[in-house]
């Protein structure tokens, strides 16, 4: 089947979020003096602040939480471990981990080739994120991947989150692309795979850590220069 639009997830696809998350964490805790806080062990704060924040991304994916409860309960939660009870340092440890993220640039290896390559083809693409508008941006502008995209659609834009259809129904609707020569490219078995089954449109599963997935894509791949098997 012909594509012509390509929508790509960003955090986890593209954008290193787990090693740029690491580099901004031990940037937080060094600045924010949190091993006087009483945060004594900064290995033990990292496992603690992703284990509740793949919970909290879980539930807002789900609707039962807001943007901005998981901007800073994910932290909140994470002092609770270690029976620091401040949602003041909570919020402080939010913005600072909110304004510095995106200024990191790690990617995953041949993003910028592959993206050059497809749009060299003469693909139209763009991103579909759950990420936070504002937050999204920067990464984009920071990592000089703006350069490669048409329209970027967040949850924050569209009111609504992957696996819903309903985001995958307003990418649609502002790019003008038809579903039949659109295909959805990602990392998230669920937010990505399952989202684009729900409104049949076909998927690429980036499957970065060689997992066994509950929702099959049309394609599966383990690198992104793969995709040129594909296109």
């Amino acid at each position: 089947m012909p594509y012509r639009h390509l929508f790509f997830d960003l955090d986890h696809t593209l954008w290193d979020f787990d090693t740029n998350a690491l580099e901004t964490l031990a940037d937080l805790y060094r600045d924010l003096k949190l091993a006087d806080a009483g945060i004594d062990d900064f290995d033990r704060f990292c496992k603690q602040y992703l284990h509740h924040n793949a919970i909290l991304w879980d539930r807002y994916h789900n609707g039962y939480l807001t943007g901005e409860e998981l901007k800073w309960k994910r932290m909140w939660r994470t002092l609770l471990d270690f029976k620091i009870g401040s949602e003041e340092l909570a919020r402080a440890m939010s913005n600072y981990f909110l304004e510095h993220l995106p200024s990191k640039q790690n990617l995953f290896p041949y993003t910028h080739e592959i993206l050059k390559h497809l749009k060299e083809k003469g693909y139209v693409m763009h991103l579909i994120t759950n990420g936070f508008e504002k937050t999204q941006w920067k990464k984009l502008n920071n990592s000089q991947l703006g350069q490669y995209f048409e329209e970027v659609i967040t949850s924050e834009g569209s009111n609504s989150v992957k696996p819903n259809k309903e985001i995958f129904e307003y990418a649609l609707k502002i790019t003008g692309a038809h579903l039949q020569e659109s295909i959805m490219i990602g990392d998230n078995p669920k937010a990505d795979i399952l989202g684009a089954i729900n409104i049949g449109m076909d998927s690429v599963f980036v499957n970065h850590l060689k997992i066994e997935p509950a929702f099959h894509a049309t394609f599966t791949i383990y690198h992104l220069q793969e995709l040129e098997t594909i296109f």
